[in-house]
């Protein structure tokens, strides 16, 4: 049967994943280990872009024998586009911003499935969950991100408008877990792309972030457990550990798999975990049933924001990037 025509049910887990058929090498295991190990019924939403992805995805959830307690769908961007002609009408930058970088899609594309107030967990493709788990509980208000140690705001100079027209950011959001519900004032969504860019904004995808910071510090919430909700870091020894052509898969045997729900592996720590597994590096799955509490969302603020781009400039004119480049 294909997945998108399975009939909804009552009390699962609203839960969306933006991404393409080219994402598949890393995303299928993301997806597996999701349906595996995740101890609540869900209902994952997989919104992809052309008629080919769609059909692609069908065939790869189609063999990966979905466990009967969840619901699974795909949905081209056809189908999303219908919706949004409706649910965006009248909302010129939120509509014309779903079709810029492929990534912004994440922001905009579950307020289209979502009932109205209804949960979203919105998933990256490049996740790995290695033990059985439950998602935290999503609040009634405000949001829940990931947390990383440095800041992924880019381009520089759309986070310099961020800070000229007042708009406040969150510090350490990492974007490959959130929480939302669709209660969101799109008239002030609309506005805050508006005064980003707009039209404008230069196709980067970590845009996304800019927005999430600001949607952070506009309704609260907060960061997850990151030792539950692990982001991988590229610190300074994994660079040189890299450089020096240690394999990837080794440099995750110093990650405590056994305390994570999710590990965010981005950039190319997603193309390990197949290796890894393979290799016997990550164990069996254990248990991480319990929620753990939510920090408080921090704000970044423009001198301490700054502060880092100097030392970025520094590191770039000693030549630090291109002899680490990874």
């Amino acid at each position: 049967m294909n997945p998108a025509m399975q009939a909804p049910q009552v009390g699962r887990r609203q839960v969306y994943c933006i991404l393409s058929a080219r994402s598949l090498p890393y995303a299928r295991r993301a997806i597996s280990s999701l349906l595996d190990h995740c101890d609540e019924a869900l209902d994952l939403k997989l919104i992809t872009d052309t008629e080919a992805d769609h059909k692609a995805l069908v065939e790869a959830i189609g063999g990966l024998g979905v466990p009967a307690r969840h619901q699974c769908s795909v949905h081209a961007q056809a189908e999303a586009d219908d919706i949004a002609a409706t649910r965006f009408a009248g909302l010129k930058h939120l509509s014309a911003f779903r079709f810029g970088h492929p990534c912004w899609r994440k922001i905009t594309d579950p307020l289209l499935f979502a009932e109205p107030g209804e949960e979203m967990v919105i998933l990256d493709p490049d996740l790995y969950f290695p033990n059985r788990f439950r998602f935290e509980p999503t609040p009634s208000q405000g949001i829940l991100l990931m947390w990383q140690r440095p800041s992924c705001l880019l381009p520089h100079e759309t986070v310099m408008t961020a800070y000229d027209a007042g708009i406040g950011l969150a510090h350490h959001v990492d974007i490959g877990v959130a929480h939302a519900r669709n209660n969101l004032d799109l008239a002030w969504l609309d506005d805050l792309i508006a005064r980003l860019g707009g039209t404008a904004l230069p196709r980067a995808m970590h845009v996304e972030a800019i927005v999430w910071a600001a949607l952070a510090m506009r309704v609260g919430g907060g960061y997850l457990d990151p030792v539950h909700w692990h982001c991988w870091q590229n610190t300074q020894w994994k660079r040189l550990a890299q450089a020096l052509r240690v394999p990837g898969a080794t440099l995750l045997r110093v990650e405590d798999f056994t305390a994570m729900k999710c590990f965010h592996g981005g950039g190319a720590a997603k193309w390990w975990i197949e290796p890894a597994l393979a290799a016997g590096l990550i164990g069996a799955p254990g248990d991480q049933i319990r929620s753990a509490p939510i920090m408080p969302f921090e704000p970044l603020t423009r001198a301490e924001y700054l502060n880092t781009q100097r030392v970025k400039a520094v590191a770039r004119r000693l030549g630090y990037y291109r002899l680490m480049a990874r």
